[in-house]
């Protein structure tokens, strides 16, 4: 049992309140995912730029220093933010390889990568999570977020969602896949790399493989109802908007609200009951195997 939420803004005016409105949203969902939690948020960019985001056990140690670092390794000037175990590096674009690569081999766990997004999670109660990184103060145009509940593999930061394997692309997942290990191997064959045994992210990959094929958004979630086995509610993040998809039982909980201002996901109503307009919003539960995406 995991707990998920989603919102989009439609509205230029709300994105300072991003980070408040998925905080509240979160901190809801904690009985049912007290172990960790995580949180996506898709905020400004600069084109010819991505952001890294990094995480360490060891950030005062790991961190120190690390813009030089790179500077003197890979001769690029990158710009680095520090967030609690948690780091943002904004460099090139056209470095962007070179340097994961670079970051990787130091020991540097990386939690995604994109113009836009930034991905924090962490092992605790979702409140103390949210505090550590102080998303509450993070603007956006939307974001994504999960609390876990650990039933399949260790609770770790990298057992944590959201899982991301392509820039700017994220998934959250309510659920449990029983062919992840032979879609592991499958993508395995195509080069997408895999960084942990969590099925999530398998399921992440898949729908990265799809769309780096040139699949849309919805083709590749769609994809997931025919080549992924199991239950699940997949909330996914993209540069653009996000989407949402149930398996054909749909056993998982979910439930949607949309106003003129924002399209909302949870796993259960009572998430919602802090959002500006809720009381007039259009409410309903996602149909099995049926897939919803916004996009702006």
């Amino acid at each position: 049992m995991c707990g998920i939420v989603g919102l989009f803004l439609k509205k230029d005016d709300l994105r300072p309140k991003l980070g408040d409105m998925l905080t509240d949203m979160l901190i809801t969902m904690t009985d049912r995912g007290p172990d960790s939690a995580g949180i996506a948020i898709y905020g400004e960019g600069q084109d010819g730029t991505v952001k890294i985001t990094l995480q360490s056990d060891s950030p005062d140690e790991a961190f120190d220093g690390l813009a030089d670092a790179m500077a003197q390794a890979l001769g690029i000037t990158p710009s680095v933010k520090v967030v609690d175990t948690h780091a943002v590096v904004t460099l090139p674009d056209t470095a962007a390889a070179d340097a994961i690569a670079w970051l990787e081999a130091r020991g540097l766990r990386i939690m995604g990568s994109g113009a836009s997004m930034e991905i924090y999670k962490e092992v605790g109660l979702p409140k103390d999570v949210a505090a550590r990184f102080g998303l509450r103060d993070m603007g956006g145009s939307h974001g994504i977020g999960h609390t876990r509940m650990a039933t399949e593999s260790a609770v770790t930061t990298l057992g944590a969602h959201p899982f991301s394997t392509a820039d700017d692309q994220c998934l959250v997942h309510n659920g449990s896949l029983s062919n992840h290990n032979q879609m592991r191997r499958k993508l395995a064959r195509k080069g997408v790399v895999t960084r942990s045994e969590n099925d999530t992210e398998v399921g992440a990959a898949y729908i990265s493989s799809r769309i780096a094929e040139g699949a849309t958004l919805g083709e590749a979630l769609e994809g997931t109802i025919k080549d992924l086995d199991g239950f699940f509610t997949f909330v996914t993040g993209t540069k653009n908007g996000f989407g949402v998809v149930r398996d054909p039982i749909a056993c998982k909980p979910a439930v949607m609200a949309e106003t003129d201002d924002y399209v909302a996901f949870a796993s259960e109503y009572r998430a919602f009951a802090d959002l500006p307009g809720i009381d007039a919003a259009r409410i309903w539960e996602p149909e099995p195997a049926t897939v919803y995406f916004w996009e702006r």
